[in-house]
């Protein structure tokens, strides 16, 4: 019996589990979701329909993406065509997949990022040797803090490190990333004036409306070199895949509760056959069919509620634990929770049934040939 409640369990746990994690998921990233925005678009050269040449933003491109009535705000990163090297404290091989970019001062607002450590570029900065790391780059570069004045060789002089920023959720490339001022980048490392990749925050009313129009706004001569893309999208399609998964697990926790079902069917029906004398002693003293298929009726719903709720315990402990580790919000959905007990409930019903219907059936001198 009590392995069968605990079949009953293990099943529940799993629903309930699959269903906290996946709203904790979701939640998550709404959250993100919220707080980023959906009104970032991404502007980006492409090769377009002839791709003969490296395709390229005209210099005139910011200045021309202003001008669109609902732009709130537009900023860039031009590639810079220089090698990171580490500090003398830094074995080389941890800086692979480190670019330096050039940026404008208010990158940063643009894609509502946040510092780990440090400063961000001013205007004044923006003329001095000073660099700012994504979060990999810093995590490759050993440097967790820039308390210290750390310098690391850019180019052909050394670059003090002045900040550390946190993940960029809408802007993943920029994690792996060296970021220095656009003054000194063309000044000093011959930087392209032109822009790489152009951020742009418009009114979240007027996102579709804006996406039209960037094309031929920002390259009128060759509008199909330009590549607009919504950031967000990805996020909102990660919440999406989430969603999917969880019908999947759903119905992997729902044929562990099949099984624990007929673990339940399995004991009751041995449970008819051991207590035939017991069934036909009732029986012979007035019980009627009705109150012997009640009473077995209800050992298995007893079964499988403690099953059930045992179950939904130990899913929102797991839900709980995985929340925790992974830095989110523990969202144990209340629907989830009922959800599980009714669910136990229920296969308890359908498995008790049989077997109660089979000991009310049992003629009373049938069984008490046995005592």
């Amino acid at each position: 019996a009590s392995l069968s409640a605990l079949g009953i369990a293990i099943g529940i746990a799993a629903m309930v589990a699959v269903l906290g994690i996946s709203e904790s998921s979701k939640s998550h990233l709404l959250a993100a979701l919220d707080k980023l925005g959906t009104n970032l678009l991404v502007v980006e050269p492409t090769s377009g329909f002839v791709g003969d040449e490296e395709p390229v933003l005209p210099t005139t491109s910011e200045t021309m993406l202003r001008g669109i009535g609902p732009v709130e705000a537009v900023s860039s990163v031009t590639p810079v065509d220089a090698t990171m090297l580490p500090t003398d404290l830094v074995p080389s091989e941890q800086t692979g997949g480190i670019t330096v970019k050039a940026a404008d001062i208010h990158l940063l607002d643009t894609l509502v990022g946040e510092m780990a450590d440090g400063e961000w570029l001013d205007e004044t900065r923006a003329d001095l040797p000073v660099v700012v790391l994504g979060s990999v780059t810093a995590e490759r570069l050993g440097i967790t803090d820039v308390g210290d004045g750390v310098q690391a060789w850019l180019g052909e002089q050394w670059f003090t490190v002045i900040g550390i920023m946190e993940p960029f959720e809408l802007a993943p490339d920029l994690d792996t990333s060296a970021i220095i001022g656009r003054d000194i980048a063309t000044a000093v490392l011959g930087a392209a004036e032109t822009p790489g990749t152009v951020y742009l925050r418009t009114d979240p009313d007027e996102v579709d409306a804006v996406q039209t129009v960037i094309a031929p706004t920002a390259n009128p001569d060759n509008p199909d070199q330009v590549e607009v893309s919504r950031p967000s999208d990805a996020i909102e399609a990660r919440a999406a895949a989430s969603s999917a998964f969880t019908a999947l697990f759903l119905g992997l926790g729902a044929v562990a509760l099949l099984v624990g079902g007929v673990g339940i069917a399995n004991v009751m029906v041995i449970s008819v056959l051991e207590r035939r004398s017991e069934i036909g002693l009732r029986r012979a003293l007035g019980a009627t069919r009705r109150h012997v298929s009640v009473q077995f009726l209800s050992e298995a719903l007893l079964l499988s509620a403690a099953g059930g709720l045992g179950g939904v315990v130990l899913g929102a402990a797991v839900t709980a634990v995985y929340d925790v580790a992974r830095g989110w919000e523990i969202v144990v959905p209340v629907a989830g929770l009922a959800g599980g007990i009714a669910a136990a409930l229920a296969i308890g019903a359908v498995a008790g049934l049989y077997p109660a219907t089979r000991a009310a059936r049992l003629a009373p001198t049938d069984a008490l040939r046995t005592v």
